[in-house]
């Protein structure tokens, strides 16, 4: 069973390397349990260069016809695994890391706490992936960047987004009293995986404004961003989940509060057409139960 997942894996990725990755395992050990499969079948399955891996003929049709009963054999175990009174595994989670730093405390480490044979494997990354190619049991989205096809539940608090500067920051520039104030301030900015700078977003009322913002240091990791910040950098915009304590302790100061803005809660999503394991099933319940609002299927 274990060779015939390795070689659906390289042929999805067309690549040995990657599908290790995915595995768990070296490129060498994958690359000679797929040797010991063609050894044992009398066929190369795989056209190999340095540059790219491909399906030969025969191993082309060999996976065709082993695909359907390898998934049906992963559900045929979803399912009795799904029957453990105890619930015990790994779930591999997909998320950005901001949204790892916010679920930690108040999801992540409670569950762990109340199911100890359960284990978290979280690959933190800005760009969305397909959670079911990659091999994801859940994602962890905005609700406007989950697919349509999934189960979504949500898992935190409607976001509410806010800037915030260091108090010496402050004393040496007088706070904003608008978002377009921002323009004279040193902004800390972060961009998307594609490389576009990240906007900014206000709200007061019935307006809404949106700021592009500028300053000497850009970002794609929040928490950088977060300790330019607490440096006295400038002023930054992100959730307030992210910096709740830094809020508390005053390490950073929210400024244009009566700006902020608040959008919908993130979202764990799902597949909907197989069964879940039994830890996938206990999340799901612990989330429903702290989070009761209505799944969308």
């Amino acid at each position: 069973m274990s060779e015939l997942i390795a070689v659906l894996k390289v042929a999805q990725h067309r690549s040995f390397r990657k599908a290790a990755v995915e595995l768990g395992m070296s490129t060498s050990a994958l690359s000679h349990a797929v040797s010991r499969l063609e050894k044992s079948l009398g066929v190369r399955l795989f056209h190999r260069t340095t540059r790219s891996v491909s399906p030969t003929e025969a191993g082309a049709q060999f996976l065709e016809k082993i695909a359907p009963a390898v998934a049906a054999i992963g559900d045929a175990i979803d399912s009795v695994d799904s029957q453990r009174a105890i619930p015990a595994g790994t779930v591999r989670l997909n998320m950005a890391a901001a949204t790892a730093h916010m679920l930690l405390r108040p999801i992540m480490l409670p569950f762990l706490a109340r199911y100890p044979g359960v284990s978290f494997d979280l690959v933190t990354e800005g760009k969305l992936v397909d959670i079911v190619a990659q091999g994801f049991d859940a994602g962890v989205r905005s609700a406007d960047n989950v697919p349509r096809d999934m189960v979504a539940i949500d898992c935190a608090p409607p976001l509410r987004w806010v800037a915030v500067a260091s108090a010496g920051y402050l004393a040496r520039h007088a706070a904003p009293a608008t978002p377009e104030n921002l323009k004279q301030h040193s902004c800390i900015c972060t961009r998307y995986p594609g490389g576009m700078l990240y906007p900014w977003m206000f709200r007061r009322g019935d307006e809404r404004v949106e700021i592009i913002p500028a300053g000497p240091l850009l970002f794609d990791n929040y928490t950088l961003m977060i300790a330019a910040a607490r440096a006295g950098a400038g002023i930054a915009w992100i959730n307030s989940a992210a910096v709740a304590d830094d809020l508390a302790d005053g390490s950073l100061v929210e400024v244009l509060g009566d700006w902020s803005l608040t959008e919908p809660p993130l979202q764990l999503y799902y597949p909907s057409r197989r069964q879940l394991p039994a830890a996938m099933q206990a999340l799901v319940a612990m989330l429903r139960q702290t989070y009761p609002t209505p799944a969308r299927a």
